[in-house]
C-alpha cells in the first residue's frame, strides 16, 4: 500500500496550521481516492465525530498564504469563495476511518498514522541533536563557533523560493 500512496507523498501532503500538523481536505480525497465533495460531506453528516481539535476550516486568509487559491477549484459568484478547505488532524484523520468505511480509506489510514509518526521521529531527532550541539558548545571554547554556526544553518530548513507572479509584467 505505501507503493501506491508513496510515503513521501502522504508526508508532503502535511502541513503545520495554527499549531497542529493537518491535511487539506483535497488531499485526503485524492488519497482515499473520492472527491473532495463526498469526503466533506460524509464529514458533515458526522460533525459530531470532529471537533474544533479534530478538523477546522481555513480562513480566507490561510488560503491566500498557502497559495490555494488558484489550485481549489471553487464557484465563485461576486468575489467569494462558496467553500473554504477543511484540513484535519492527526485526531480528525483517524476519525475519517470511522466514516469513510472501505478497505481504501482503512489502508490509507494506517499510512497516514505511519507518517504522522514518522514526523514526530523526525523533529524529535532534530531536537536531540540540537540539545546535543548545545552541550558541545558549552563544553568547548570561542575557537568551534564557527563550527558550530555552520551545524545550525544546516540543521535549518530551507526557506521556501519566492513564488514568480503569473502573467506578464508591467
Amino acid at each position: 500500500m505505501t507503493e501506491l500512496m508513496g510515503a513521501d507523498r502522504i508526508e508532503n501532503c502535511i502541513l503545520f496550521l495554527r499549531g497542529h500538523r493537518v491535511i487539506l481536505d483535497r488531499d485526503l480525497a485524492i488519497l482515499y481516492e473520492v472527491q473532495t465533495k463526498a469526503l466533506n460531506q460524509a464529514v458533515r453528516r458526522n460533525r459530531d465525530r470532529f471537533p474544533a481539535d479534530f478538523m477546522f476550516e481555513l480562513t480566507w486568509e490561510e488560503v491566500e498564504r498557502l497559495e490555494l487559491r488558484s489550485q481549489i477549484v471553487t464557484l465563485k459568484k461576486s468575489n467569494h469563495i462558496k467553500y473554504l478547505p477543511l484540513v484535519f488532524t492527526e485526531q480528525g484523520v483517524a476519525m475519517l476511518s470511522s466514516v469513510l468505511k472501505s478497505q481504501r480509506a482503512v489502508h490509507v489510514n494506517i499510512e497516514i498514522m505511519r507518517a504522522f509518526v514518522r514526523l514526530r521521529t523526525m523533529i524529535a531527532t532534530h531536537k536531540d541533536l540540537a540539545q546535543k550541539l548545545e552541550q558541545l558548545e558549552k563544553k568547548y571554547d570561542q575557537r568551534f563557533k564557527y563550527v558550530f554556526d555552520a551545524i545550525r544553518q544546516l540543521m535549518e530548513p530551507p526557506a521556501p523560493k519566492p513564488k514568480k507572479p503569473i502573467g506578464f509584467g508591467r
